[in-house]
């Protein structure tokens, strides 16, 4: 499968997103800021260099209002200083629901959206 419009070889479109998130793996809590988001992962900031464990499963918790957050529980995928990706390993119906509508309102063109649903599901 090709990259679809990318020059840097990602399979799925990423809005720049610039949000505060938690992130947690067992009794651990981060904070973090979103950079960008896609319907298969993300790139988070945090304010020290990144030294946890690449292997562990991790829970992002982006909350976008009072009744509404998207959840996602992630991999490491690569690390540069603070910054690190993350590759979604699972999400709810709910969060996966919210996710489209946050991905489909900035890229501002559905079709890219169906693009990206239809690489997912394969």
């Amino acid at each position: 499968m090709n990259p679809i419009e990318n020059n840097d070889n990602r399979y799925f479109h990423r809005i720049h997103f610039a949000g505060e998130a938690t992130l947690s793996c067992e009794e651990k809590t981060w904070s973090c800021e979103i950079i960008d988001l896609s319907l298969k992962g993300c790139l988070l900031g945090f304010e020290l260099p990144w030294q946890q464990d690449l292997e562990k499963l991790y829970t992002l918790t982006l909350p976008l209002s009072e009744e509404t957050q998207i959840k996602m529980e992630l991999t490491a995928t690569h690390v540069v200083g603070n910054k690190v990706g993350f590759k979604c390993e699972h999400i709810d119906i709910d969060s996966i629901s919210a996710l489209r509508r946050l991905v489909e309102l900035n890229l501002g063109n559905s079709a890219l959206l169906e693009r990206d649903l239809l690489a997912l599901s394969e």
